[in-house]
């Protein structure tokens, strides 16, 4: 229906963990049963396929990146078709927020809930978006459902996150101090001469572009993502010139790579210096399709994925999913 919506609340994302009662009864006095706080993958199958059959037209996530991944996962594989998924508006209230800071609605909590519900009385919901294409994968010749994400990526990428959940960080930081402290870490590993050559020399990757086979290299960094702007104006990402977007964004730098500082140093400011283009050792563009071979797990959105031994995942992009604005 297009002049209601539904909430689907995470009340294990970081800042819903720290919310006041008062907005989770005043939630569920607004909804009534459109209020839903689904507390297993099962659980949440079960939500969307009721929204489903009621032809609910609009999903407010209110979670972080990780729930909005789970939530687009199911709904990849529901009753809703493909071609014309319900539209999401995202709050806020993870751990990671980076889909929020593109595609977000902007705001969250019953500030966010009485805006849309303004704009559903007076037909106007479904007004003001952003579309955006998902990162879908999938592991081919495995019997595993496909995931959906914004942000991925391997390498030193996924080195990084595997920090950041160590035990020691995740339980004395909040995110930005996590962010920080887990940035911190990495860099004192990179200029550790005993623990840098580990990062520097790579990992093995058989990588492949649209339908070319895949390659074998040493890979020291590889990133992906659907998004189209990330927060602090970091994008390490660029397109040559007349190169058609195909929905998934990419950089691949190899392992032991040329001014490995100045070049980060560049990225995290979103620039992409001609001699960085130029160079053998980064490269960038977009892709419809990217296949990875590796024993390394592949990281999406903050939750780490392992592929296993002689595997291969598929990175494609995904359906058009439509996200509201305030």
């Amino acid at each position: 229906m297009p002049d209601r919506f539904a909430l689907i609340h995470n009340s294990r994302s970081r800042r819903n963990l720290k919310a006041d009662r008062q907005y989770l009864a005043t939630a569920q006095e607004m909804l009534g049963p459109m209020f839903y706080a689904p507390a297993t993958s099962e659980a949440l199958q079960e939500t969307i396929e009721d929204l489903a059959r009621q032809q609910v037209e609009c999903l407010v996530v209110d979670g972080g990146d990780g729930t909005v991944g789970k939530v687009l996962s199911v709904l990849y594989a529901s009753s809703y078709p493909n071609h014309s998924l319900p539209m999401i508006a995202v709050l806020p209230s993870g751990n990671t927020n980076l889909i929020a800071a593109d595609v977000g609605f902007g705001l969250r909590g019953v500030e966010a809930l009485r805006r849309l519900q303004e704009r559903a009385r007076s037909k106007r919901l479904l007004s003001d978006v952003k579309q955006r294409q998902p990162l879908v994968i999938s592991w081919p010749g495995q019997d595993r459902a496909a995931e959906l994400g914004f942000f991925g990526g391997l390498g030193a990428f996924t080195r990084a996150i595997e920090i950041a959940h160590q035990p020691a960080i995740l339980k004395n930081y909040a995110h930005d101090a996590a962010v920080l402290a887990t940035f911190a870490l990495t860099a004192r590993q990179l200029l550790t001469p005993r623990l840098r050559q580990g990062w520097l020399n790579g990992t093995p990757v058989e990588l492949g572009l649209e339908e070319n086979m895949p390659e074998m290299q040493a890979c020291f960094l590889f990133l992906c993502t659907g998004l189209q702007c990330l927060p602090h104006g970091i994008w390490p990402f660029w397109k040559s010139e007349g190169e058609a977007d195909r929905g998934i964004s990419y950089l691949d730098v190899e392992a032991r790579p040329e001014r490995l500082t100045k070049a980060i140093w560049n990225l995290v400011r979103g620039r992409a210096p001609a001699w960085m283009q130029n160079s053998p050792f980064y490269r960038s563009g977009s892709s419809e399709r990217i296949r990875l071979c590796t024993e390394q797990s592949f990281v999406l959105d903050g939750e780490v994925l392992d592929t296993g031994p002689g595997q291969c995942l598929d990175i494609t992009a995904g359906p058009i999913v439509s996200f509201l604005q305030a």
